[in-house]
């Protein structure tokens, strides 16, 4: 690779794993797979093969400037503020807010790991790895979802994340995890979340997050031969005895 020139754009060769649009300013980001792996905030302009421009930001790895540290992010999603939520390999939800950044967004200096003060990393519950240092837990999230509407029954842009190694859903709320662990069948294995609202008036009846069973061999889950995969709705109620 050629060394950057700061009088030039630097070419960023990162296919997108997951990727959002921003509410708030239309910007494209992507989440690139990798170590530590990063996310990368796109705006095409109104030309975009010789209009767009790229910035990227690096998961903090070795980087004593950072709270914490991570690595290899997956599936990503934006909140309504432009916050990106992304889910790591070291066992973490992180967001990233391009607000906080304190130096430079692009050029020559903005190399991966200048805005480490962006990050905040949350280790998913449950237990780690014993003797591990570099991880947040033994849990693995394969995606993320931001519920921008409320359509759980949480709150707006709750972020939630699929529990691969737990059997349920994480949602993040005021810093906090909770667990929405999916009792039957055994084996619950989501790769996908989204939400629909059917009917705005129905109250929490009228709305729901859903995901899917997305394991490559249903036929190992409780069931065994002839199971296939389902998908599962969420719903919270206001209280326990609303109807």
């Amino acid at each position: 690779d050629q060394p950057i020139d700061p009088t030039k754009d630097k070419r960023i060769n990162a296919p997108f794993y997951g990727v959002a649009p921003s509410p708030v300013d239309g910007s494209i980001w992507g989440s690139i797979l990798g170590m530590p792996g990063s996310l990368v905030r796109l705006v095409p302009g109104p030309n975009p093969p010789a209009t767009a421009l790229s910035e990227i930001y690096e998961v903090p790895w070795n980087n004593p400037k950072a709270s914490a540290q991570g690595f290899a992010p997956r599936g990503m999603d934006v909140d309504s503020s432009g916050v990106v939520w992304t889910v790591l390999s070291s066992g973490h939800l992180a967001s990233f807010d391009r607000r906080k950044c304190k130096g430079a967004l692009n050029g020559p200096t903005a190399t991966g790991q200048h805005c480490p003060e962006g990050w905040s990393l949350y280790p998913l519950p449950g237990p780690n790895y014993k003797g591990a240092v570099d991880s947040g837990s033994a849990d693995s999230a394969y995606y993320d979802f931001v519920d921008r509407f409320d359509m759980l029954g949480l709150g707006k842009n709750i972020p939630l994340a699929t529990g691969n190694e737990s059997e349920g859903l994480l949602a993040l709320v005021d810093g906090k995890f909770l667990t929405f662990r999916v009792p039957y069948p055994m084996g619950f294995y989501a790769k996908g979340i989204d939400g629909r609202i059917d009917d705005a008036k129905a109250g929490w009846k009228g709305k729901g997050i859903w995901t899917s069973i997305s394991t490559r061999a249903p036929f190992h889950m409780e069931g065994g031969r002839g199971t296939t995969s389902k998908l599962v709705k969420f719903q919270v109620r206001p209280d326990p005895l609303s109807k």
